[in-house]
Order: structure tokens, then C-alpha cells, then sequence
């Protein structure tokens, strides 16, 4: 089954033993964010958590770590939660061929069931804002969904983009929000700029899984996150239209906000404990006057906790980095096999390819930080042969420690592109980054020596089916 809002997932998180309701009464600060950077550290099993006795709020209703575990992403794809972490991607792969599948329109979303207008919009009335880190410089909004259109373009809704962008509460009505310049809506709002306009914006809280998800999945300029939220649920995606913007936004959402980025608006925002593992410090970033509010009756508030990996933010986006790069180098190199960019938010990725001829993984590598994700995160490439499971790390590490001398087979590419929250650029924005090619050469590259591998005994497969069962029976016995 496919979920139409977060309530329904929720609800199977509970059937499958995944959903931890605290009913002690907790504080804002530290316990929401203290218990969801606890969960994460609990393991591939870790449960979302639930939290409805809040100090100081009277009605609060908060869910952290929705998709914070490998058991989570698969009840969000409606998998069975021991699917393992391969065949998770696999799944997510063959889903991604069904792209595209057209929305579906729906009247009466559940978020249109009260609606603050004009003066009467306080963010605070309505959401139950607490810091995640101690050292934050105000409230975030960081599982958002944000809509916005080319306004060049504005009735083509091929770009119209979904995205995740970090938001710290700013006041009643205003928001400072993140574009980084590879995003979409960096372009969006470069464009409206340019006319001296506003760039409309929706924001929506509290969303089915799976479009948050594809919110945080690099994803074409052209292609519409919506669509392939319809191939990865395998039914359409339910869209309402938001009224006073006009924007598509996701039909079970808990809390939509209508507004404007006020066209060359500044204000300082940050610093954020980023998904780097470290604090971004404070920069000049846009401003979002927020002119509506929307929302359920007793709204669910969600929130991720994102610091030292691993985090939710990890789980969220592991796949939908990998995904992408996959069938964007696929395109253009039918020999790679599979794509590891689990780490980091894809600042380092493990490829795995077959070589055409020398020098081959090297292009392979080199494409990968061409791509629409790549140009902003992909810092290190490592490129594996095409018989090395880029997700089994003892295999890679066995290809670094005997396939590689630093002396050719590295390729160090000076002042290149990266967003400007890796704490490692300099200035923020630039770096060296580097393909490791961990490949075993191919005519006309004759180096090393690697003529007489080693390979596992035809019978080893057999015998992989014969000790897992003979355990099995001897676990029963217990």
C-alpha cells in the first residue's frame, strides 16, 4: 500500500513495532532533540518516536526519526523492515524505471481544515519550535517540503521543483531559508531576482514519506519530484492546489505556509548543526515572508534530527543519492554497476564499473562529479571493478589496499565546485576533489600485477546455502 500523509505511516510504524510513544512529560529543550539524537545511535531496528506531553505547549503532537532506520525506509516503501539495505536501492531502482506517473488531483486536503491569513499568521501559534542542537542559532524547519516554480516558466510544470531546504524561524511571518546555488530553487529564485520580482513559495509540513524522500533526491531539472514520488509509491501522487499561491502541494500535508522569498532580501541565518557532522556558521541567506498558514486540526509536527552521521538525514537521502548517480552514469556508461553515495550526503561515492579500456574508470569517476547532484557534493569518488560490491566495505577497502599506488592512480582536480556547508572548502564553496582509481588496469594500461587472482571455489555458493540452512536448524533446536 502506498501512504497518502504522515498519519497513515505513523500508523503502520505502530502495527510494525516501530513507533515509540513517550508519554512522560518532557522539556522542549534538550529532550526532543537529546531523545531523536539518542534514537539514531540505537541501530538498523531504531523506532521513530512520538511525543504528546510537551512542557509548555498545550496540544503539541511531535514525530522525529520518522525514516530513521533502514527498518523505517522500508515500511515507507511498503517493504518488509529486515529488507536489507541492497535490495532496498535495488527496489528503488526498478521503481524508478515506472517514472513518470502522472499526479493525481485531489479537492478537500486535510490541511485546508483551518487557515490563518494576513495579519493573523504567527508561526508560533501553530508550530511547537524547539532547537535540535544547543548550538543553533534559533528554531529550524529541516523536513519541509518547499514548491516553487521557474517563474520564466511558470505554467510548465516539468519545473515546477520539490525540495528540502533548511528554514530557521526569523518571527511570526518570516523564515530564512538555504538555496544552495546547485538546487533548483537557487535558479528559481536567481530568475525572479533578475525580473525584480518575489519568488511564491509553498512549504509543507508533516508529509507522506515517500515525498520526502523525493524532496531530497537529485533529481533532473526537468523532472518532476511528484511524478516520481507516483513511481516510487507505485500510485499516484495526491496534490492539492495551494490557494493563494497556486502551487501543487502534497494533499495529506499537516501544515501548509504560503508566502513569498522577497526578491534581494538578506538576513543573517545560522549558525546549524549541519548533516557535515559540524556547525555551519552564520551567512547572509534569503528571506521567506510567510502571508498564510494552513493546517490540520491538531496538527503532527515533524521534525530530523541531523549532526554527526549516522543521523535520520542519512537514512532520508542514502538511496535517493545513490539512485540518481546510478542512473545518471548509466545513461552515458552502460558498464557501471552499482553506486554506493550512502556517505555523507554523497560527498564521497564508491562506484562500481566494468572498463572498456585503460583509463576508462577515471571518466567514470570524472562524470560523476558532472552530475546534477555531483557539481555540489560528490568530493571523492573511489572506482571499484565491476566484481567489487561497492556496499560491502571490506571488499573496497580490500580494492584501496591492493589495486591502487598513489603515484598514477590518483587524480587530484584543483578549485572545483562544492556547497558551501563541507567545513573542509577553502574558501567555503571551493575544493581539490579526487577520483581513486581502485580498478584493476586494462590494455593499453599495463601496470602492476594481476594476472592470477584469487576466486572463490565453484562449490563456495552451495555451501553458502548449506551452512545458513544447517544454522537455521540448529537455531530451532533452541
Amino acid at each position: 500500500m502506498s501512504y497518502d500523509d504522515l498519519r497513515s505511516y505513523l500508523a503502520a510504524l505502530d502495527r510494525q513495532g516501530q513507533l515509540l510513544h513517550v508519554t512522560e512529560r518532557v522539556d522542549p529543550e534538550p529532550d526532543l532533540g537529546a531523545a531523536a539524537n539518542a534514537a539514531n545511535r540505537l541501530g538498523e531496528r531504531a523506532p521513530a518516536l512520538y511525543f504528546d506531553n510537551v512542557t509548555g505547549f498545550e496540544s503539541a503532537r511531535i514525530a522525529v526519526n520518522a525514516h530513521g532506520s533502514w527498518a523505517n525506509h522500508a515500511i515507507a516503501f511498503d517493504l518488509p523492515p529486515e529488507t536489507p539495505t541492497r535490495d532496498q536501492v535495488r527496489e528503488f531502482i526498478r521503481r524508478w524505471e515506472n517514472f513518470p506517473v502522472a499526479v493525481e488531483r485531489r479537492q478537500d486536503p486535510p490541511w485546508a481544515e483551518n487557515t490563518l491569513d494576513g495579519a493573523e499568521v504567527n508561526l508560533f501559534d501553530v508550530l511547537p519550535l524547539f532547537r535540535l542542537n544547543d548550538g543553533d542559532g534559533g528554531f529550524y524547519l529541516d523536513k519541509a517540503a518547499v514548491v516553487s516554480r521557474d517563474p520564466e516558466d511558470p505554467d510548465n510544470l516539468d519545473r515546477q521543483n520539490v525540495g528540502t531546504y533548511r528554514m530557521e524561524v526569523k518571527g511570526t511571518n518570516r523564515l530564512g531559508l538555504q538555496p544552495v546555488p546547485m538546487h533548483d530553487i537557487a535558479l528559481h529564485l536567481d530568475a525572479a531576482e533578475r525580473r525584480g520580482e518575489d519568488l511564491p513559495v509553498a512549504v509543507a509540513l508533516g508529509n507522506d514519506p515517500v515525498i520526502s524522500v523525493v524532496a531530497g533526491t537529485p533529481l533532473g531539472y526537468e523532472q518532476p519530484e511528484y511524478e516520481m514520488a507516483g513511481a516510487l509509491r507505485g500510485a499516484p501522487a495526491p496534490v492539492s492546489r495551494a490557494p493563494r499561491t497556486g502551487l501543487d502541494v502534497p494533499w495529506g500535508s499537516e501544515v501548509v505556509l504560503e508566502g513569498v522569498i522577497e526578491s534581494r532580501e538578506r538576513e543573517l541565518e545560522g549558525p546549524f548543526g549541519e548533516f557535515t557532522g559540524h556547525y555551519s556558521g552564520g551567512r547572509n541567506m534569503p528571506v521567506l515572508r510567510v502571508d498564510r498558514i494552513s493546517h490540520r486540526t491538531d496538527p503532527i509536527f515533524e521534525s530530523l534530527y541531523l549532526g554527526m552521521p549516522w543521523t535520520e538525514v542519512d537514512y532520508l537521502i542514502g538511496p535517493a543519492t545513490c539512485v540518481p548517480l546510478y542512473q545518471q552514469l548509466r545513461a552515458d556508461f552502460p558498464e557501471v554497476r552499482a553506486v554506493n553515495a550512502m556517505y555523507t550526503h554523497g560527498l564521497l561515492a564508491i562506484v562500481s564499473t566494468g572498463r572498456r579500456y585503460g583509463g576508462f574508470a577515471r571518466a567514470v569517476g570524472l562524470r560523476a562529479m558532472t552530475t546534477p547532484h555531483g557539481l555540489g557534493y560528490c568530493k571523492t569518488v573511489i572506482v571499484v571493478d565491476e566484481d567489487v560490491d561497492p556496499f560491502d566495505l571490506p571488499q573496497v577497502m580490500w580494492a584501496l589496499s591492493t589495486k591502487v599506488n598513489p603515484a598514477r592512480d590518483l587524480v587530484n582536480l584543483p578549485n572545483m565546485s562544492v556547497l558551501e556547508l563541507d567545513p573542509g572548502s577553502q574558501p567555503p564553496g571551493i575544493t581539490n576533489k579526487l577520483v581513486i582509481d581502485a580498478t584493476t588496469p586494462v590494455a593499453p594500461d599495463e601496470r602492476g600485477h594481476y594476472g592470477q587472482p584469487v576466486t572463490d571455489l565453484p562449490e563456495s555458493a552451495a555451501w553458502i546455502d548449506r551452512l545458513t540452512t544447517l544454522l537455521a536448524e540448529r537455531g530451532g533446536d533452541r
